[in-house]
């Protein structure tokens, strides 16, 4: 990390009365948590796709 970057994550983590380390550790949760959601959405579209595909191709004429 960049000197702005710790300082800025210092700052924030102090505002929040909670350590560097709690701070970094829930963003990188939220970042798991959205990336699965994330896939989870591109599979089912990808399904739906799928599912659909004749009434899409129709659609699509």
């Amino acid at each position: 990390m960049s000197d702005e970057q710790t300082e800025a994550l210092r700052k924030r983590a102090d505002e929040e009365g909670r350590s560097m380390q709690q701070v970094v550790l829930s963003a990188v949760d939220e970042y798991l948590a959205r990336r699965s959601e994330d896939e989870e959405v591109r599979r089912l579209g990808a399904k739906s796709v799928e599912r659909w595909r004749t009434v899409l191709d129709r659609l699509g004429q």
